[in-house]
């Protein structure tokens, strides 16, 4: 398992807008450097990526909740 941590203080976010779907959904499986969400601080948006292969196993986040560096994210289970 893998854990996929934001690098930055800030809000999360799943989806690239409002209107449109999630980067990864649990279940998905996801390439080494694939975005994962987003982190925005002070209206500057910074792409948090998977640092594996493998299946999305757990999302740690909700979308806008408060990240700091270190959150957890994701949990990517390696292939």
């Amino acid at each position: 398992m893998a854990e996929v941590i934001s690098p930055l203080p800030g809000t999360f976010y799943a989806a690239p807008a409002p209107d449109e779907d999630p980067y990864v959904n649990e279940g998905d499986d996801v390439e080494a450097g694939q975005v994962i969400g987003l982190v925005e601080v002070m209206k500057q948006f910074s792409e948090i990526k998977s640092q594996v292969a493998g299946t999305v196993s757990s999302i740690e986040v909700a979308n806008g909740d408060a990240v700091t560096p270190g959150t957890v994210v994701a949990v990517i289970e390696e292939k």
